[in-house]
């Protein structure tokens, strides 16, 4: 990852045990590659470990940097002496993220007695307090309701737009592909399968569409070429439409003349079943090398990426 990737945020994906949170050790030098070569805002993070941590910032979902007998509050005073903040500079950062996070009510509540989303808007202002230049998610919204996830994905998008922080976000939630990056790159056992911009994500499935439709009256089916039913509820059906089989004009009528339709979408296919049918593609394949972009390269015994703004 070069230096200049200042406002971009990328999203590193992959399925369990593809090397997603290696990925993000490796960057972040907690761990030392078997073989090949990274570096972080210029520094080798193996061999330059304590003067990167000045520069980056890390989330892992499922491991805290807070403690959970200690207050938020009595966290960020630890924090500021760890990395070495000017008391007043400290205290205005602080103010500010209170206030974005809407922290006020939770600083001086044991971390052990928050919820998961309060908890995890705790750590992700932790990871801001002192100013990283590159922040590291690794999958920062699981376990979240709906409501907690897309106040963690909001709240990322705003660091990143706002502060001019590079994201890098590990996750298999498409949702936080969607939401919340604009680059992905896809990896399984140790190989980079794709890397591009997640608008061009579902360019990959051409000749699909998704025809949702609400019914006033019982399925009776539909007797079309390369029409696949999704689902069927009391109220409606998903139908996946292959086009290069049949015109989405007669699913279409033939929807209207079977059945009483009170509502219909037609939509390109969701993110998850792009990624899904990329990794089925990918398994066919025999194994090979991984391949990173932009002068990255990708070592052994784990799944990496690089990427240039």
């Amino acid at each position: 990852m070069a230096s200049r990737c200042r406002t971009l945020s990328y999203c590193n994906s992959g399925p369990n045990g593809a090397g997603k949170s290696t990925t993000i050790k490796m960057l972040t030098g907690i761990l030392t590659p078997t073989e090949g070569e990274a570096r972080v805002l210029g520094l080798v993070p193996w061999r330059q470990r304590h003067q990167l941590a000045y520069s980056i910032g890390t989330v892992f979902g499922q491991r805290s940097q807070l403690w959970l007998h200690l207050p938020p509050a009595d966290a960020f005073n630890l924090l500021a002496r760890i990395y070495d903040l000017e008391p007043g500079a400290y205290r205005r950062r602080r103010q500010e993220l209170v206030e974005r996070f809407e922290l006020r009510d939770l600083l001086d509540v044991p971390v052990r007695k928050l919820s998961l989303g309060q908890r995890m808007r705790c750590e992700l202002a932790a990871a801001l307090l002192h100013r990283p230049r590159v922040l590291f998610l690794d999958e920062p919204t699981i376990g979240l309701d709906p409501v907690a996830k897309a106040a963690i994905r909001d709240l990322i998008k705003q660091a990143n737009a706002e502060e001019g922080i590079t994201v890098f976000l590990t996750s298999h939630d498409a949702g936080d592909v969607e939401r919340v990056c604009r680059r992905a790159l896809l990896i399984d056992r140790g190989r980079l399968l794709l890397d591009e911009p997640v608008a061009a994500l579902r360019r990959r499935l051409p000749g699909r569409k998704v025809v949702s439709a609400r019914l006033g009256s019982p399925w009776r089916g539909l007797d079309l070429p390369g029409v696949e039913v999704m689902k069927i509820s009391p109220h409606g059906v998903k139908l996946v439409v292959r086009t290069a089989m049949v015109g989405i004009d007669a699913v279409v009528a033939e929807l209207l003349r079977r059945h009483v339709v009170e509502d219909l979408s037609i939509e390109d296919p969701p993110l998850e079943e792009v990624i899904a049918d990329l990794y089925r593609r990918a398994g066919k394949d025999a194994p090979g090398p991984a391949r990173a972009d932009a002068g990255g390269r990708t070592p052994a015994g784990g799944a990496g990426a690089a990427a240039r703004g």
